[in-house]
């Protein structure tokens, strides 16, 4: 005799991949002598504006390493290689700008819910990608980040210059290296 399974209710169904809430997060409990940490202490738009970084760092290394994964084609070595040296670049300054929101006692949120949502570059194609578009994507993206640094560097610097030093040096990486990766696929000028 077979048995009937009874078809499962709305309120039993979960959506495929959805994620289940963190728990805790409530912080560690401090005595009053360790929370008498003082010093200068983030507004909100400068803690917003290193966010912006930080989840466009963090998108870039992921998308990086998608696209390491994936490249195929000639000079496939090569670029397979610079990937790398993007990738460990974007983790490090992504750290380095975390780390110097908490010493500013803002809470840097490198969530992948938070940087899918709120990242500025553009989603990365799924699949095998040949080394020429691999060039152009990861250039595009590492000037979105460049854009966003631009983009809040005024004003991190008139709160904080210690911070725009930092966001100075994720400058100047970014830039040598959007220069480095475009210049895969560029023709030298006059000769096109």
């Amino acid at each position: 005799m077979a048995t009937k399974t009874k078809p499962a209710s709305a309120s039993t169904k979960t959506a495929p991949n959805r994620r289940r809430p963190a728990k805790g997060g409530a912080g560690a409990r401090l005595t009053d002598e360790q929370n008498a940490e003082s010093g200068f202490r983030a507004s909100t738009t400068l803690s917003e504006s290193l966010q912006r970084v930080l989840v466009d760092l963090i998108e870039l290394s992921l998308q990086g390493k998608q696209a390491h994964w994936n490249v195929v084609g000639s000079n496939f070595r090569d670029t397979h290689r610079q990937l790398d040296e993007i990738i460990d670049a974007a983790r490090e300054l992504g750290d380095v700008v975390a780390e110097r929101m908490r010493a500013l006692h803002a809470l840097p949120d490198g969530r992948s819910d938070v940087v899918a949502q709120t990242t500025t570059l553009p989603e990365f194609p799924q699949g095998e990608i040949d080394t020429s578009e691999v060039v152009d994507l990861v250039t595009e993206r590492l000037e979105a980040v460049v854009a966003t640094c631009r983009d809040v560097h005024d004003g991190v610097d008139e709160e904080d210059p210690t911070s725009a030093d930092i966001l100075h040096g994720v400058l100047e990486k970014l830039e040598q290296f959007a220069w480095m990766v475009s210049a895969e696929n560029r023709t030298p000028s006059g000769r096109r």
